[in-house]
C-alpha cells in the first residue's frame, strides 16, 4: 500500500515533462494517489494525467491568475473524486531580469502566478478540507527567496517566492485547528526545462562549486519532499519551510 491511497491530489502547472509538478504528480501516483493535474493547456494537463501510472487521472485547465478558474478547478475534483486531500501549489514563472530592468507587466506577471495563485488555488480547497477536519498544503517557494536571488530568477522573483513563504506559514498558523497543514519547499538548483541550455559549461561548474553534495538537484529530489510534506509521515510538521538545494544555503 502507497502512502497516499485513497487520497486525492491537485498539482499545478504540472504538464511540462521534465517539469518538478509532473515529477511530483508520478510519485504521487505510484503512491496509490488519485492525482488532478492543472495546467494552462487543457489538452496537455490531459495528457500528462493520462501518463501517470494507475487509473483515474484527470487533467484540467486552469489559470491560477483566475479565482473563477481556481474555483472550477476545485469543483471539478470534487465531482470526479469527492475530496481533495493535498494541494501541490507548483505553477511558476521566472525571469533573469537585474532590478532596474523590472517593468510593471514583468512584476505582475511573476507575482500573480507564484503568489496570487498559490493564494487563490488555496482558497478554493480550503472549504473542502476543513469540512474533512485534515488536508495538506505543499507551496513551492525557492531558495532564491532565501538568499536574496537564485540563478535565474530576478528580485522580483525572489519577493514572489518569499512572499509564498508568509502566506504559508499565515495559512498554517490560520488552519492547523481545522487539520489542514501547509509548507513550503524551498528548491536550489534543480535540472529541469527551465534549466535546460540556460547554463555555459563554464557557468554550470561555478554553480556546482557553490553546492557541497556537486550535484543538481532533479525533479524527482522535490517530488520525494513533496511526498513526506502530504502524507501522514508528516502529520506533525506545518508553517516549515524545506530546504531542497544539496546544501547550497545552510542556515
Amino acid at each position: 500500500m502507497g502512502l497516499l491511497t485513497g487520497k486525492t491530489a491537485i498539482i499545478t502547472g504540472a504538464a511540462s515533462p521534465r517539469g518538478l509538478g509532473k515529477a511530483t504528480a508520478m510519485l504521487f501516483a505510484e503512491h496509490g494517489c488519485r492525482v488532478a493535474i492543472t495546467d494552462l493547456d487543457a489538452a496537455q494537463a490531459k495528457a500528462a494525467a493520462a501518463d501517470l501510472p494507475g487509473e483515474g487521472h484527470i487533467g484540467l485547465a486552469g489559470n491560477v491568475v483566475s479565482k473563477e478558474d481556481c474555483d472550477a478547478v476545485a469543483n471539478a475534483v470534487l465531482e470526479a473524486f469527492g475530496r481533495i486531500d493535498i494541494l501541490v501549489n507548483n505553477a511558476g514563472i521566472t525571469q533573469p531580469l537585474k532590478l532596474m530592468d523590472i517593468a510593471p507587466e514583468n512584476y505582475e506577471a511573476v507575482t500573480d502566478v507564484s503568489l496570487r495563485g498559490t493564494l487563490y488555488m488555496s482558497q478554493a480547497v480550503i472549504p473542502a478540507m476543513r469540512a474533512a477536519k485534515s488536508g495538506s498544503i505543499v507551496n513551492l517557494s525557492s531558495v532564491s527567496a532565501q538568499r536574496g536571488g537564485g540563478i535565474f530568477g530576478g528580485p522580483h522573483y525572489s519577493a514572489a517566492k518569499a512572499g509564498v513563504l508568509g502566506l504559508t506559514k499565515a495559512m498554517a498558523r490560520e488552519l492547523a485547528p481545522d487539520g489542514v497543514r501547509s509548507n513550503a519547499i524551498c528548491p536550489g538548483f534543480i535540472a529541469t526545462d527551465i534549466t535546460a541550455g540556460k547554463l555555459t559549461p563554464e557557468m554550470r561548474a561555478e554553480v556546482l562549486k557553490g553546492i557541497p553534495m556537486g550535484r543538481a538537484g532533479e525533479a524527482s529530489d522535490v517530488a520525494g519532499c513533496a511526498l513526506f510534506l502530504a502524507s501522514e509521515l508528516s502529520a506533525y510538521v506545518t508553517g516549515s519551510e524545506v530546504d531542497v538545494n544539496g546544501g547550497s544555503l545552510i542556515h
